[in-house]
């Protein structure tokens, strides 16, 4: 018996019409993880993308997530959120340029 795949957004389209977010699929999906500040336990909504890129920095950095995290906590002005993924488009603006 052969499997059945569901088509991804980008095989169902014609490429003239596939957008940026088709390509990153579940990359836009939120989700609301924990992470541990000060011994303190609180919780982030960020979108898949956000949140992997926030691990490859951490490795990067040899620290875990919630060291990253702290340090960002540290720097902040606005909600944690918005914080991490202005952390995250400037490491990426740096790596680029």
């Amino acid at each position: 018996m052969s499997e059945v795949r569901a088509k991804t957004p980008v095989e169902s389209q014609d490429a003239e019409s596939v957008t940026d977010a088709d390509f990153l699929g579940g990359a836009l999906e939120m989700k609301k993880r924990s992470v541990v500040i000060s011994g303190h336990r609180t919780s982030v909504s960020l979108e898949n993308a956000f949140w992997y890129a926030l691990k490859e920095i951490a490795t990067r950095n040899d620290q875990t997530v919630n060291q990253l995290v702290s340090e960002i906590d540290d720097g902040r002005t606005g909600n944690l959120s918005s914080a991490i993924r202005v952390h995250v488009l400037l490491d990426a603006q740096r790596r680029w340029r």
